[in-house]
């Protein structure tokens, strides 16, 4: 799923008098804007210039919270702006604490601590021609060599937009199945789809990473854990524990 550099969130300011309402609603903005009917900081519904996404939501952010009255800011509740920067595929969050202390977070995917979830197909917001797979996944299979060759003519037959990458599945011993995978363009519900099918019951075990070819928000990866036949999906933790 590509996307392009954007913005998106709100942060609520909580009530305010008139006065300080009429001076952020007069307040000029690319990317923000203060709307009077919720006392929000919100994201402009109107198509902004090209000035930075990053650089003009945190100088509008800023600009904002500082017209308010200091006795007024310790009772803002606050909320977050998610930017996404299209030249580095970065994540950052804008976020205003209760009280009105501004944090700048770049996010940084790890699935160390991730919770896991059923596998359900629908998890994978990735469009299937750009996955991209990087892991490792063993099974046993009544016929493993059927399994192996298979396998890799899905691999080879895919018609994605990058047809490159290292799959290799290994025959092993007492009908034993190891796939390897770097950097392969291959569907992963479809891969998935034919690993059960070859798979003995509680055989799969391993880990697939699905990231993509093309721009990819961060919060759109995901990691397949196969555990004892049971098929598990993990999205990545973006920020640390800290600032939640």
């Amino acid at each position: 799923m590509t996307y392009q550099s954007g913005c998106r969130g709100r942060v609520d300011l909580g009530e305010l008098p008139g006065h300080v309402r009429a001076r952020l609603g007069r307040l000029p903005g690319e990317w923000l804007e203060y709307d009077p009917a919720t006392s929000a900081i919100t994201v402009k519904h109107v198509e902004p210039t090209d000035a930075p996404v990053l650089l003009t939501a945190a100088s509008e952010l800023v600009c904002m919270i500082s017209e308010i009255p200091y006795e007024l800011q310790t009772r803002i509740p606050g909320g977050d702006f998610f930017v996404h920067l299209e030249e580095t595929g970065q994540l950052v969050r804008l976020r205003v604490d209760e009280g009105g202390t501004i944090h700048i977070e770049w996010a940084h995917p790890g699935y160390e601590g991730a919770k896991k979830r059923p596998y359900d197909s629908r998890e994978i917001a990735i469009e299937p021609w750009e996955h991209r797979l990087n892991g490792h996944v063993a099974l046993v299979s009544a016929d493993a060599a059927a399994a192996a060759e298979a396998l890799q003519t899905l691999a080879d037959g895919f018609e994605g937009l990058y047809p490159e990458g290292d799959f290799r599945p290994v025959v092993e011993e007492e009908g034993g199945l190891r796939v390897e995978m770097k950097d392969v363009n291959l569907d992963a519900r479809l891969l998935v789809d034919r690993l059960i099918a070859f798979a003995r019951p509680r055989s799969l075990t391993g880990s697939v990473d699905v990231s993509s070819f093309g721009d990819v928000a961060p919060e759109h990866l995901v990691r397949l854990v196969f555990e004892d036949g049971e098929i598990w999906v993990q999205h990545p933790l973006l920020w640390s524990a800290a600032t939640g």
